[in-house]
């Protein structure tokens, strides 16, 4: 085995003196023993999806070995009482040593590799985690070590001998908003037509930018910059100069939850219309943590490249 460093080595299992089943007791007892997986179940219901969840993989990045949490599935024909489980965790190992550009690439290789040790031909791999990103802060300029909540999945199809793939990636930030319904009754209660923002309540939003992949577009870094054009996105560092800078452009330009979704999506059409296909799949979703509510704000699209280009034609 190839020492990584970093990693902790375990001592091989065993009792006292070694194993304490015989080589040849287990040959003895695979050739003749019942595969249980492999038999016939009593209904013979095919089943989309069962795998394993709640597992934790390591994928080698450039930025080195990172935990990420995974769900992976595959379909199951009716024939067939069961899958092999411990052949999903063989081809995690064996992914140890390969370093992936991204989540999603690892995603589409463990998905490829478990079908390949199944009887299925479907598999459904998602990986979901956390990168670092650094953000310049608007007045004071200091650098803010902030998260970016990514995830991905892949989707792998096998039909005569031949593979297929969808790939899905995703980002997610938080960012503040500022009720703009608030502004505008306070406008009219005091009577003023000042350009400067008036009161409103303000919360801690979490918006998640989904899109289809083709080849390697979107990258993460490319759904962070629509998010961040879209959004007030926030970050940990703030000195009191910032602070009144994210402030004030909130209040300056509210928006609803409703807003965040769309505009989100406009993003996204704006820096992708001309390099992906019309068919592309987007979904977004915003959480509003409401300040003056007990309840949260939610606001969803799913939708297509070619139904926001129309939308953005009809906006020219």
């Amino acid at each position: 085995m190839e020492k990584h460093p970093g990693l902790l080595y375990c001592c091989q299992r065993s009792g006292a003196d070694g194993p304490m089943i015989s080589d040849e007791d287990h040959i003895r007892v695979l050739a003749t023993c019942t595969d249980i997986p492999e038999e016939v179940p009593d209904f013979r219901l095919p089943i989309d999806g069962v795998g394993i969840g709640n597992k934790t993989v390591w994928i080698k990045l450039p930025s080195g070995l990172t935990p990420f949490g995974a769900d992976i599935r595959v379909n199951l024909p009716g024939h067939i009482k069961g899958i092999h489980m411990s052949r999903i965790e063989a081809v995690i190992s064996e992914l140890l040593e390969k370093e992936f550009a991204d989540i999603a690439l690892y995603a589409a290789a463990l998905a490829e590799g478990i079908l390949k040790t199944q009887e299925g031909d479907r598999a459904d791999v998602r990986i979901e985690g956390k990168l670092p990103i650094l953000q310049k802060t608007p007045a004071s300029q200091k650098i803010s070590l902030d998260t970016l909540e990514v995830s991905a999945r892949a989707l792998v199809f096998s039909s005569a001998g031949h593979s297929s793939s969808r790939i899905t990636v995703s980002a997610g930030v938080h960012h503040i908003t500022a009720c703009p319904c608030t502004q505008a009754y306070n406008r009219v209660l005091f009577e003023t037509d000042t350009d400067m923002p008036l009161i409103t309540h303000s919360q801690r939003s979490f918006t998640r930018l989904s899109m289809e992949r083709h080849g390697n577009v979107p990258g993460f870094s490319d759904l962070f910059e629509c998010l961040n054009a879209g959004l007030h996105v926030t970050s940990d560092l703030l000195k009191r100069t910032d602070e009144a800078e994210v402030v004030l452009k909130a209040h300056t330009s509210p928006q609803f939850a409703e807003d965040t979704t769309r505009e989100t999506a406009r993003q996204a059409g704006l820096r992708f219309g001309k390099i992906l296909p019309a068919s592309t799949l987007i979904s977004i979703r915003s959480d509003s943590l409401e300040s003056i509510h007990t309840h949260d704000v939610i606001a969803s699209i799913h939708t297509t490249m070619g139904d926001i280009l129309s939308v953005l034609k009809e906006n020219n």
